[in-house]
């Protein structure tokens, strides 16, 4: 599976194809976008471009490195993310790693770690990350994988080379669902709708869970009224009781958002990821201004990175439910 392979995201993989042909990569990147867009997929993919014993500037997907940086287990391939049973990267998992990255890489190429998801890391842990960034161990790249800016700290941010990965297109999930997955292309369509520019969720089995769930979401956030204050903290309250839950809301709204920009922008449903509640965006997308809109999905994007710093989530929504219920 070479870079061509990959669905979406040409401008990223041409930077990133570019620093390798020029042997130019960047000691440290940050990859954002939404849940499921392909960000960790693309990070593997250039360890193994790096890695790979088959081909220059690109990966075969077959060699024993790709096999083993596939699977996890290359010794100068380093995945870090929270322990069994803990909520946050530590300071200790950091430091750790920070001793590996100091040592000589086994294949005498480049060590490579990927923090997934990075807003993890504690205060103490982006702190001590900082020090690494700043003095920079030789032969060594990290990448840190986030959904949003908002988790990580600025001086953190600020010495990374930052790539954003926006959904991607419908058209582009709908023939790879027809072209590779042999869907029919009515399934196909309705997949890529329901899977909000996420391959990995058009994919998932749990599609049609998702699907109930964004009708009655729509319908809570279609139900608040400015002043009334117990329809937006009842609403906050059910969606707090559950982290994952409360976090996969504030996805799908980061990107109703967007949508609703979008149609404000150019009255056209192309690239709409909510295509199949295009009616349902049409008469919200009326009640707001583009700088209102703006302003909510900021908020979305704020709101995620406050629940996963492990704030009060049922304050972190109420708040941002009263901002929805004040611009209606």
């Amino acid at each position: 599976m070479p870079f061509s392979d990959i669905v979406g995201h040409g401008k990223q993989l041409a930077t990133l194809r570019r620093g390798l042909a020029q042997d130019r990569l960047h000691h440290a990147y940050v990859f954002l976008g939404s849940e499921g867009v392909g960000k960790r997929t693309v990070a593997l993919s250039l360890a193994k471009a790096v890695h790979c014993l088959e081909m220059a500037q690109d990966f075969c997907g077959r060699c024993v490195n790709c096999v083993r940086i596939e699977s996890h287990n290359h010794p100068d391939v380093r995945l870090l993310g929270p322990l069994p049973g803990k909520k946050d990267i530590s300071i200790e998992q950091v430091r750790a790693l920070e001793r590996e990255l100091n040592y000589r890489a086994f294949s005498n190429r480049k060590k490579i770690a990927i923090i997934d998801p990075a807003p993890l890391m504690n205060f103490s842990a982006q702190n001590a990350l900082l020090k690494t960034l700043e003095e920079p161990p030789a032969g060594a790249i990290l990448i840190l994988i986030s959904t949003s800016a908002g988790g990580l700290l600025p001086t953190l941010l600020s010495r990374c080379l930052r790539l954003s990965f926006a959904p991607l297109p419908a058209s582009a999930v709908i023939d790879h669902l027809i072209s590779r997955r042999g869907l029919k292309p009515e399934q196909a369509e309705l997949l890529a709708a329901m899977s909000l520019g996420s391959l990995g969720r058009a994919l998932s089995p749990d599609l049609e869970a998702l699907a109930r769930k964004r009708g009655a979401w729509v319908d809570g956030i279609a139900s608040l009224a400015k002043g009334d204050s117990t329809a937006w903290a009842a609403f906050a309250e059910e969606l707090s009781r559950d982290r994952e839950e409360a976090l996969g809301f504030l996805q799908w709204l980061e990107w109703w958002y967007r949508d609703v920009l979008i149609y404000l922008a150019t009255e056209s449903v192309q690239e709409i990821c909510n295509l199949d509640l295009i009616e349902n965006l049409k008469p919200q997308a009326a009640s707001y201004s583009l700088k209102q809109a703006l302003f909510l999905r900021s908020q979305a994007l704020i709101t995620t990175a406050r629940i996963r710093r492990n704030v009060n989530r049922r304050m972190a929504l109420e708040n941002l439910l009263a901002h929805v219920a004040r611009l209606h």
